[in-house]
C-alpha cells in the first residue's frame, strides 16, 4: 500500500457516547444529540463551531440531514457516509483527513443506528442487484465456520476451541459488566456459555454480538490548534482502511483462518505509526468481535499472537482486563452492542477515556501506567472472504 499517513496532525478534542441499549423510548434524533451534546460539553464548543461534519450510518438515514435536523445546523456540510459495519470508523477517518488538508478547521464524526423497533430483529441489508455470486447465509454461519477451520489446522480439539471461544465470550461481558454504558451488564462464565445450545455452527447465542440502537461522536482539530479545546487531546497516529475485492467467496480453497483485509489494513496502519512490537508498544486494544471466532482470528492478524497460538495466549489471560495486552476493555461488540453506524466511534470512545484516565477505576487499565501511550481500534465490515477493514491507532502524546 502507498499510505503516508496523517502521523501527529490532527487530534480528538472532545467525545460523546450513548449507551448502548434497546432504546424503543428514544429515536435517531434523541440518539444523535445525546452523544453531539456530550462531546460538545467535552470540547466547550457548540454546533456553530464546527466548520463540518460527517456522519456515519448504514440503514438509519439517507443523507446529512439526518443530523444537520437535530441540530438545527442549516449552513454546514454534512457528509453522510457508510461502509458497512465499519461506517462510524469511516466517518472519523474522512473527517480527519478533511482536517489535515487544512479544508476545514474543526470537524465532526457522528455515527447512529436505531434498529430495535425496525420491524426488524436486527439490521438487514438493503436488496441490492447481484450477479448472483454473494454469499446465501448469514454472517453468523458465515463466521462460525472459522471455527472448525482454526481447530483443522493448527491441531486443536473442537471442545477445547469452544471453550476457548466461550473464553472470548466471558471475558467481554466480564468487562462490560464494568462499564454503565454497555448493552449487557451480566458476567457470564465459561460453562454457563458452554451449555447455550448452538445457533450457528458450534455457535450459541453469547458467540454473537448484541444488537442495539446507539450514537457516538469526536470532534477533530489540527494538532498544533488542540490545547486551546483541552489540556488532554488524544493524536491520530495512523487510519488505513482496505477494502477487499470479494474474491474469497467464490474460491473454494479460502482459508477461515485469516482474513486478508485485516492483514494488510494492520500492516499499513503499522507503517504509518511506526510500530514494530504491537503486543508490546500497545497499551489496549478495541477490535469488531462481532462474533467470538472473529476475535480468535484477529489476535493473530493484527500481530497481537504468533499462527496458531492465540487460542493459547487467550487461555492464559494476556487480553483479559489485568492482561498483558487488554483487548475490549468496555465489552466489546458481545456485551457493548453493535449500533452498525455507532460501532466504530465507540471504540475510539474507549480509548479516549483509558488513554487519558478517565475510565471508571473498576475497569482502567494497568498498561497505561506502565508507560505506554499508544491504543488500537480495529473495525470491519463484511464476511470471510468478502471483507472491507479499518485499523486506527491513537496516542496520548505527539512524537
Amino acid at each position: 500500500m502507498a499510505s503516508h499517513g496523517i502521523k501527529d496532525r490532527v487530534a480528538i478534542i472532545g467525545m460523546g457516547c450513548t449507551p448502548f441499549a434497546e432504546h424503543f423510548d428514544m429515536g435517531v434524533d434523541e440518539l444523535l444529540l445525546g452523544a453531539t451534546g456530550e462531546a460538545f460539553a467535552d470540547a466547550g464548543v457548540t454546533a456553530n463551531d464546527v466548520d463540518a461534519f460527517w456522519l456515519g450510518t448504514a440503514q438509519s438515514g439517507m443523507s446529512g440531514m439526518v443530523l444537520s435536523k437535530p441540530l438545527g445546523i442549516g449552513d454546514k456540510p454534512v457528509s453522510r457516509v457508510e461502509n458497512m459495519c465499519a461506517t462510524g470508523s469511516e466517518a472519523l477517518r474522512q473527517a480527519a483527513y478533511a482536517v489535515a488538508s487544512g479544508a476545514y478547521d474543526v470537524a465532526m464524526a457522528v455515527g447512529v443506528e436505531k434498529v430495535k423497533d425496525s420491524g426488524y430483529q436486527g439490521l438487514n441489508a438493503f436488496p441490492i442487484p447481484a450477479d448472483g455470486t454473494q454469499r446465501t447465509l448469514t454472517a453468523a454461519a458465515m463466521f462460525s465456520m472459522v471455527a472448525p477451520a482454526y481447530a483443522e489446522r493448527y491441531g486443536v480439539d473442537r471442545e477445547e476451541l469452544r471453550r476457548v471461544l466461550a473464553r472470548i465470550a466471558s471475558k467481554n461481558h466480564y468487562n462490560g459488566a464494568r462499564n454503565a454504558r454497555a448493552q449487557f451488564r451480566r458476567e457470564m462464565s465459561v460453562e454457563q456459555i458452554c451449555a447455550m445450545p448452538p445457533v450457528a455452527g458450534d455457535l450459541s447465542v453469547f458467540d454473537c454480538a448484541g444488537v442495539a440502537d446507539g450514537s457516538a461522536a469526536a470532534i477533530v482539530v489540527r494538532a498544533e490548534d488542540a490545547h486551546r479545546y483541552t489540556d488532554s487531546p488524544l493524536y491520530v497516529k495512523a487510519l488505513s482502511f482496505v477494502a477487499g475485492d470479494g474474491s474469497g467467496l467464490t474460491d473454494p480453497s479460502y482459508d477461515y483462518t485469516t482474513f486478508p483485509e485485516i492483514v494488510r489494513c494492520a500492516e499499513d496502519a503499522y507503517m504509518q505509526a511506526g510500530v514494530t512490537d504491537p503486543r508490546a508498544q500497545l497499551a489496549m486494544a478495541e477490535v469488531h468481535d462481532c462474533f467470538t471466532p472473529t476475535e480468535l482470528v484477529l489476535m493473530e492478524d493484527l500481530g497481537f499472537s504468533e499462527r496458531g497460538q492465540a487460542w493459547k495466549d487467550i487461555e492464559a489471560g494476556v487480553f483479559d482486563l489485568a492482561g498483558e495486552l487488554p483487548v475490549n476493555p468496555d465489552g466489546g461488540l458481545k456485551s457493548f452492542g453493535h449500533p452498525v453506524g455507532a460501532s466504530g466511534l465507540r471504540m475510539l470512545f474507549e480509548v479516549w477515556l483509558q488513554l487519558r484516565g478517565q475510565a471508571p477505576e473498576e475497569r482502567r487499565i494497568s498498561t497505561v501506567g506502565d508507560g505506554r501511550t499508544l491504543a488500537l481500534t480495529h473495525n470491519l465490515g463484511g464476511y470471510p472472504g468478502e471483507m472491507v477493514s479499518f485499523v486506527g491507532i491513537w496516542g496520548s502524546e505527539p512524537g
